[in-house]
């Protein structure tokens, strides 16, 4: 094959790479179709979980997905080891969890950041996509264990950590929501579904050049 044939053919697999487009319809239907088994979390069982009364999984080694319960229990955020917790809706709003830097105050080596977000189609979640990638990717690297909660730990955080393992593990936004369902039962709403589509469509551009 010729170089200007070879380059031809680059350039025509690059423009159907580019053309298949991830939408937020493709992932609500890979959302809709995964299955989440029935399985205890990894060193704890579901009977402590609810002894604590706390809905809690661990989805990718060192990294937990839950809800507000988890996050505001002491005990239990020791008794699992976490050293790291992102709350993806701070605030005193309905639907939102009232926590800080100083909650955590008593708690020595605990590291927190705070969004203030609420669980809406509206919502401009994307803005966090790589601060949120950030603070866990150092959490981890620094052999913490990370809690990535929301209200009820299937939207605004689900969304956070998915965005993480497309943005830090190179996943594509179908195998994180694959990866992720298989440890818990997550629901993004439409509107976080589409921004996440957004970034796997930026990231496989960005990816297809470098």
């Amino acid at each position: 094959m010729d170089t200007i044939s070879a380059t031809y053919l680059t350039h025509y697999r690059n423009n159907d790479k580019m053309a298949e487009q991830t939408t937020g319809r493709q992932l609500q239907r890979i959302l809709h179709y995964s299955v989440t088994p029935c399985r205890p979390m990894l060193g704890l069982r579901r009977s402590e979980c609810a002894l604590y009364d706390v809905d809690c999984d661990e989805v990718y080694p060192r990294l937990y997905i839950g809800d507000a319960n988890s996050a505001k229990n002491k005990q239990y955020l020791r008794l699992i080891g976490v050293t790291h917790v992102l709350n993806t809706a701070e605030g005193t709003r309905f639907g939102q969890v009232d926590t800080g830097h100083s909650y955590y105050r008593d708690m020595s080596g605990i590291r927190y950041m705070g969004f203030p977000m609420i669980d809406q189609p509206t919502t401009d979640i994307s803005r966090y996509f790589y601060i949120a990638s950030k603070f866990i990717e150092n959490g981890i690297n620094s052999g913490g264990k990370v809690l990535v909660h929301c209200m009820m730990g299937m939207s605004r955080s689900a969304t956070c950590v998915l965005a993480y393992l497309m943005i830090a593990r190179k996943m594509t936004a179908a195998e994180a929501i694959r990866t992720v369902r298989m440890h818990r039962d997550i629901r993004p709403n439409e509107g976080f579904l589409q921004q996440l589509a957004d970034l796997d469509n930026e990231l496989k551009r960005d990816r297809l050049y470098y």
